[in-house]
């Protein structure tokens, strides 16, 4: 495979483990810097992992010993941390959203392209076995022509258990934004692109309370709309009834269901790499639990950057930019329908990705 693709992380909170887990002893990249606002932070990730520079915000973005620069800040932090490795001629993979508004994430894909390097986006918990396995029941016509699909996300919100939550209730932040990149991509991945949205949204708290750590029982302002949902209009003609709320306790929906002329399909939690996908047959009498038959077999955060590493101009990376970019918007003009009460049509579009064959733990984790 030659040299190991250098990877320097910038922003160690708490998504950061998971990725170096995955990373880390990985024989096609090799973590080389990191690098937190919090110095003691990167001092300690570096001292736990041998050959690791810790290394300022800046030092990272410049140094010759890294190639790609994986962006696990907060949403507010993903442009100009994504544009600042651009400028100095690295790719760039980051976190959900590509960038908190629109425009911003237009100008990294565009400052991308100018420079020649590439840009990736999660989620890619969407390359695992569960929303993998539901796509080829898809596309092999389980369901028949799909007709619409519904997606909803409903919990009492990360407060609960997050130390420092505060980035989930301002701009960038929200039920939709942190949490609908893992729909709308599964749609995108099941369905295919949207092309226009009507949406509503609202707020039914101005703060929270902070449930542990060391800030346990603070209260923090809510600066967006806290419960969110709305219509896609598919491409290919289907409808997505979506909902996202931080607003509620439970729910007993299913996280995707979608819906054919012969045939219904539940999809697992797209937040997750795994899960049951089931199937009931028009004439039928129960669920049909199906096989994994596609995807990454027991993945982990960071196997879609390791799918855009290691991709080599023989595919495109599946988490690509495009395609975060084009769910971003799809998010934008939800929250922008909600505001201005009207339909609204997307100017962007992305197709689903090269399908994931059915990848064996060993293979792609090649340690």
């Amino acid at each position: 495979m030659g040299d190991a693709h250098r990877i320097g992380v910038v922003g160690l909170g708490v998504i950061s483990r998971a990725y170096l887990d995955t990373l880390v002893g990985h024989r096609a990249v090799r973590v080389t810097a990191v690098a937190d606002l919090d110095a003691s932070r990167s001092a300690a990730v570096a001292a736990e992992f041998p050959g690791v520079a810790a290394l300022s915000v800046q030092e990272l973005l410049s140094s010759p010993d890294v190639d790609t620069v994986l962006n696990l800040t907060v949403p507010a932090a993903h442009a100009e941390i994504a544009l600042g490795a651009i400028g100095h001629g690295k790719n760039v993979y980051g976190e959900k959203p590509l960038a908190a508004e629109l425009a911003d994430a237009q100008g990294v894909l565009e400052a991308a392209a100018k420079a020649g390097v590439g840009v990736g986006c999660a989620p890619d918990t969407v390359l695992g076995t569960g929303v993998q396995t539901a796509r080829s029941a898809v596309a092999a016509g389980s369901i028949g022509r799909p007709q619409f699909a519904t997606a909803v996300m409903v919990t009492p919100g990360h407060e609960r258990w997050h130390p420092h939550p505060d980035f989930y209730y301002t701009a960038g932040g929200g039920p939709l934004l942190d949490m609908g990149p893992y729909y709308l991509t599964s749609l995108v991945h099941l369905l295919g692109p949207v092309r226009a949205v009507i949406g509503a949204a609202g707020r039914l708290r101005t703060e929270r309370v902070i449930g542990s750590g060391p800030r346990a029982g603070e209260r923090i302002p809510v600066e967006v709309d806290s419960h969110v949902s709305g219509v896609l209009e598919h491409v290919g003609g289907a409808l997505t009834t979506i909902t996202t709320s931080f607003d509620g306790v439970a729910t007993t929906a299913a996280p995707i269901e979608v819906h054919g002329d012969a045939g219904t399909l539940a999809v697992p939690d797209p937040n997750r790499f795994d899960g049951e996908v089931r199937l009931f047959e028009l004439g039928g009498t129960r669920w049909r639990a199906l096989p994994p038959s596609a995807g990454y077999v027991d993945a982990a955060r960071g196997v879609g950057l390791l799918d855009f590493v290691t991709a080599d101009g023989r595919r495109a990376p599946r988490a690509s930019g495009d395609l975060a970019l084009h769910v971003l918007e799809t998010m934008s003009a939800l929250l922008r329908s909600s505001a201005e009460g009207r339909r609204i049509e997307l100017t962007t579009s992305a197709e689903p990705p090269a399908p994931v064959p059915l990848t064996a733990a060993e293979e792609w984790r090649q340690v």
